[in-house]
């Protein structure tokens, strides 16, 4: 896995060269993840994801290297919280537009931003960076990506809960040791965002938690990050084949 802020610009020049390459750009958020994860939970998940698919797609043929994390979201379902920081979704979009324009000018074949905070407009925010350019979003907030994942996924009650936190155990993240004490909560983030429902606590986590994190295994987490890979690779050479 190559970092591009651990290369020189002769480095870069050389990989240019050599199309076609790809630029990947986590995505994260400072949110808050229950009495248990950190803070930085959905960075360090967009950090992992991207750093092996880098790996992944080098397989594949494409060059491809990871770029500085952009560690800022909309948070807007955790206010209340201590610790959460959201930005505007148009502030947000125009920061990772400017990125990405700044890397397709500079030669890079496609930017893929890869992003695992799911809160709606954050994802929409994200999205819109990465519209009319040659660029993608690799996100299970999709369909097609979140059906291939775990169970408390696809039932949306899945925030810190045993999907996240088996993230972070197999990442070699931060986890207390008092999740295996966490009891179940059976809040759907889904169900709750369809009844009109925007933050946290008005869903009814009360600890910026749901699902049963005290069932997270790391052997789960390196499951749920080989589909997670296969999503990014698959955005990326898709996104290469159509130009765009």
């Amino acid at each position: 896995m190559r970092r591009l802020a651990d290369l020189t610009t002769d480095e870069v020049r050389a990989l240019l060269a050599r199309p076609p390459t790809a630029v990947l750009v986590p995505v994260g958020s400072v949110e808050p993840h229950g009495p248990h994860l950190p803070l930085g939970t959905d960075t360090l998940l967009s950090e992992t994801a991207a750093a092996r698919a880098c790996d992944a797609l080098g397989a594949r043929g494409v060059e491809a290297v990871v770029a500085p994390t952009v560690p800022y979201g909309v948070t807007e379902f955790a206010e209340g919280f201590a610790g959460a920081v959201s930005v505007p979704a148009d502030v947000l979009t125009a920061v990772l537009r400017a990125i990405a324009q700044a890397l397709l000018a500079d030669g890079w074949t496609h930017a893929c931003f890869v992003n695992n905070h799911l809160e709606p407009a954050h994802d929409a925010a994200v999205r819109a960076a990465a519209a009319g350019l040659r660029a993608s979003v690799a996100s299970p907030l999709t369909r097609r990506w979140g059906r291939t994942l775990t169970d408390e996924y696809r039932r949306g009650d899945c925030h810190a809960g045993r999907y996240e936190t088996s993230l972070v155990l197999a990442a070699g993240g931060r986890v207390l040791d008092v999740h295996r004490a966490l009891p179940a909560v059976g809040v759907s983030l889904a169900d709750g965002i369809r009844a009109g429902k925007d933050r946290f606590r008005a869903m009814g986590m009360a600890r910026a938690y749901t699902g049963a994190p005290a069932e997270a295994t790391p052997e789960e987490g390196e499951a749920t990050y080989a589909r997670l890979v296969e999503m990014v690779v698959a955005e990326v050479v898709e996104g290469i084949a159509r130009g765009g």
